[in-house]
């Protein structure tokens, strides 16, 4: 394993060094207008590449975002890492750069025409085919000495540059579903306080943080160039996280793919709520006011919404009583949010301007299951 790990990190660098970058550049002050100022990956032979140090990731269970792909990275200054926890975010040092760059798989038709499809077959991988995606835009979490900086670029029409747009944007999209059916989208870039209001983990400290890296969201595998690996274990490797337990794969927490059938209905269901609703509700979330708590490990009880009377009548209960009623999805508040597309209604509040419908049948099929009863639910 460490022979493959080492092999691995020099054939990273190797392929690297071939784009002939500049070295990424932290700046530790001001919010440059160009994406490319960090350096952290340019446009070159019709592909995306990844600068070197760069280093891709990926969730077992992603944030659904308009079908939207996500090219996940995390660099960090050299002879820095990051500190493992089971349960919550790791603990990053300052100089640390997350990016998510979001994509679409092209469509027939014209430039706006993107594929929902979960086929990234035709992509590219971490070096992302500009011939077959159409690039969105790049989220930067930049981590300097008094906290975590969000900022958002979005990409060109030439696809060759990213431009800073900390009031967000709004791109319009036609989506094509693999029925064939095409409908428009108008997707929604967040500005710099929307990005807030999801990353905010503690309401009372106000402190920000990234969402994605957890052990049990990175505790998978992933190819690097072309040999697979475990996540965890790679990166404690090239010395970018420390404290990982032995043979990660098997000792951290682990959620669910939310798509793999061979795994359970309910892992898949509960991975699905995590990484889509839990950062605003838990005890410590924008939500928590709620008492819903959707984070795993959270008790599979009144917190999670079991026979749980809404804290706040109006148009978001669709006159149902309970947030989930157990064998009746379709009494179900919950099942009944995450269906709407309609400001005040749907949940999540934002990142999404269509409803998941593979997404909502998951939900849907996972109430179905259980055991009926809450005295009369409607």
């Amino acid at each position: 394993m460490m022979v493959r790990l080492s092999a691995i990190a020099c054939a990273l660098m190797l392929a690297a060094c071939t784009h002939q970058q500049e070295p990424v550049s932290f700046i530790t002050e001001g919010n440059p207008a160009k994406l490319s100022d960090w350096h952290l990956m340019a446009v070159s032979g019709g592909r995306l590449n990844l600068n070197t140090g760069v280093v891709p990731y990926d969730l077992n269970t992603p944030l659904f975002t308009d079908y939207a792909h996500k090219l996940r990275t995390v660099w960090m200054p050299k002879g820095q890492s990051a500190v493992y926890n089971a349960d919550t975010t790791f603990e990053f040092p300052v100089g640390t750069i997350i990016s998510k760059t979001f994509y679409y798989p092209k469509a027939d038709g014209p430039a706006k025409a993107v594929l929902a499809t979960y086929d990234t077959s035709k992509t590219g991988g971490d070096k992302l085919d500009l011939a077959n995606v159409r690039l969105i835009e790049t989220r930067l979490l930049v981590r300097r000495a008094d906290g975590w900086v969000a900022l958002p670029y979005v990409w060109n029409a030439e696809q060759t540059e990213a431009v800073l747009s900390r009031t967000g944007d709004q791109l319009p999209l036609e989506v094509v579903h693999e029925d064939r059916s095409r409908k428009p989208l108008t997707y929604v870039v967040p500005n710099v306080n929307q990005c807030a209001s999801c990353h905010v983990a503690d309401v009372k400290s106000r402190q920000f943080q990234p969402i994605g890296p957890k052990a049990r969201h990175m505790n998978r595998s992933y190819s690097y160039d072309g040999v697979t690996v475990n996540q965890l274990d790679y990166l404690a490797r090239i010395g970018y996280l420390s404290g990982v337990p032995a043979n990660a794969a098997t000792a951290a927490p682990h959620n669910a793919n939310w798509l793999d059938k061979g795994q359970t209905l309910n892992a898949r269901a509960r991975a699905y709520l995590d990484i889509n609703c839990a950062h605003c509700h838990n005890d410590k979330g924008a939500a928590n006011t709620t008492a819903l708590h959707l984070n795993m490990g959270a008790p599979a009880d009144l917190h999670l919404g079991l026979c749980k009377p809404p804290v706040a009548a109006g148009a978001g209960t669709g006159g149902h009583n309970y947030g989930i009623a157990p064998g009746q999805p379709e009494d179900s508040i919950m099942v009944y949010r995450l269906s709407s597309d309609q400001t005040g209604i749907m949940m999540p509040e934002l990142g999404r301007g269509s409803v998941h419908k593979e997404g909502v049948e998951l939900i849907r099929a996972w109430i179905a299951a259980m055991k009926q009863g809450c005295g009369g639910a409607s």
